[in-house]
């Protein structure tokens, strides 16, 4: 099927109250298994490359082309969407690619400057029909930024999606990136008073560190896009250490890279699940 654009998935969503599962691809695997995984759910997925995954792969279009070519091929919906650049450059040149969505991250710039560079990328996405996400309040723990007890201000919230014209906001609500244990406390009365106040789908950043069932309870509170990594990686890693403990003599990337792909894609398809409140 074509490319879905990212808004003909976070749209319905939004409007129905419901979660749109958000998975960072780091290799070609994680694309592969992110993919699966959306057609043994039967449900849309967003495929999300982050600045970091260009800087390891020293640039965006291989893995780019690689994942807007898989979602091309889905027979469910699929968008591509490149995630936490604060590089106005790479969000241009992703929309060469025809990725149909991008969030620019300028949580770090004082507020006034936020919006006006926020701004700038909202207008030029819109121009191109692409969907931008931007970030207001720190989520934390990336590159070694952490900030607890930081939270988005509703009145501020509103301010901001009014200021900039973005599709998206994601806020600060309790999670952190990468976070290796599911316990993050999150603050869903917070949740339900942004989704009111910005009147836009909010994004729920650091959710590897959120459980099954407080996942469920954020989409309920009034989250949409639930960004997952981290706890992805980790069963990618803990399979691959598995398969060559098994095979220790084995040379063939296949033999421990096939498994980790299969066990992410499990993994996505029950999230997804979880987040559509199947």
């Amino acid at each position: 099927m074509p490319l879905t654009a990212t808004d003909d998935i976070i749209g319905p969503a939004y409007a129905r109250n419901r979660g749109v599962g958000a998975f960072n691809v780091v290799q070609l695997e994680h694309a592969e298994a992110i993919v699966d995984g959306a057609h043994r759910a039967n449900l849309p997925v967003i495929l999300q490359i982050s600045e970091n995954t260009v800087r390891y792969h020293g640039s965006l279009a291989p893995i780019g082309r690689a994942a807007l070519a898989l979602a091309e091929q889905a027979t469910v919906p699929v968008a591509v969407h490149l995630d936490h650049a604060e590089s106005e450059d790479l969000v241009h040149e992703a929309v060469r690619l025809g990725f149909t969505s991008v969030m620019f991250d300028a949580s770090k710039l004082p507020y006034g400057q936020n919006i006006a560079a926020t701004r700038a990328v909202t207008e030029y996405g819109h121009r191109a029909d692409v969907l931008v996400e931007a970030e207001l309040g720190e989520v934390g723990g990336k590159d070694g930024a952490h900030a607890p007890g930081v939270r988005t201000d509703p009145a501020e919230a509103r301010e901001f999606a009014a200021a900039t014209a973005v599709d998206c906001l994601a806020v600060a609500v309790g999670s952190s990136h990468a976070m290796a244990t599911r316990d993050a406390v999150l603050d869903f009365g917070l949740i339900a008073r942004l989704r009111s106040a910005a009147g836009v789908p909010l994004v729920l950043h650091g959710s590897s560190g959120v459980s099954d069932a407080d996942l469920a309870r954020a989409v309920s509170a009034g989250m949409t896009k639930v960004n997952v990594s981290t706890h992805l990686n980790a069963i990618f890693s803990a399979t691959v250490r598995r398969e060559l403990h098994r095979q220790p003599a084995v040379s063939d990337s296949r033999t421990y890279l096939g498994p980790a792909r299969e066990e992410v894609a499990a993994e996505v398809a029950r999230l997804l699940n979880v987040l559509a409140g199947v």
